[in-house]
């Protein structure tokens, strides 16, 4: 079987395919480093979607997602913008912690497994 990878690099790629399965590499805000969470939150989200749309996926059809915090008090900045993209009746699995991430500028890291829409 392949593996189709997307937005490949020397480290890692953004997603890689498999038998169906979109694996989303970790996704932080590229536009928005260092402003408040609930911004980074959005440009991330954003990000997610463009990739899972070039997977043949979208955020209806995540199945599990990891989210990191620097700072987990702000739970709260983060779920409202959240909650208001993820449709209703689809929310996946879910994981979110307080991680310190690799950048300091970056309070958010999100990572995701979706499921392929069918052809």
């Amino acid at each position: 079987m392949t593996i189709d990878r997307i937005g490949v690099t020397q480290r890692w790629c953004d997603a890689a395919i498999f038998n169906g399965i979109v694996f989303l590499a970790g996704h932080v805000a590229e536009k928005t480093e260092g402003r408040s969470l609930g911004e980074q939150t959005t440009e991330v989200l954003a990000l997610l979607e463009e990739t899972l749309e070039a997977a043949g996926s979208d955020k209806s059809r995540i199945l599990s997602v990891q989210i990191f915090l620097t700072d987990i008090a702000k739970i709260a900045e983060m779920n409202e913008v959240w909650d208001a993209w993820v449709p209703k009746g689809t929310a996946p699995a879910r994981a979110t912690v307080e991680a310190k991430l690799a950048s300091p500028g970056h309070d958010i890291e999100i990572t995701a497994v979706a499921a392929k829409k069918s052809t």
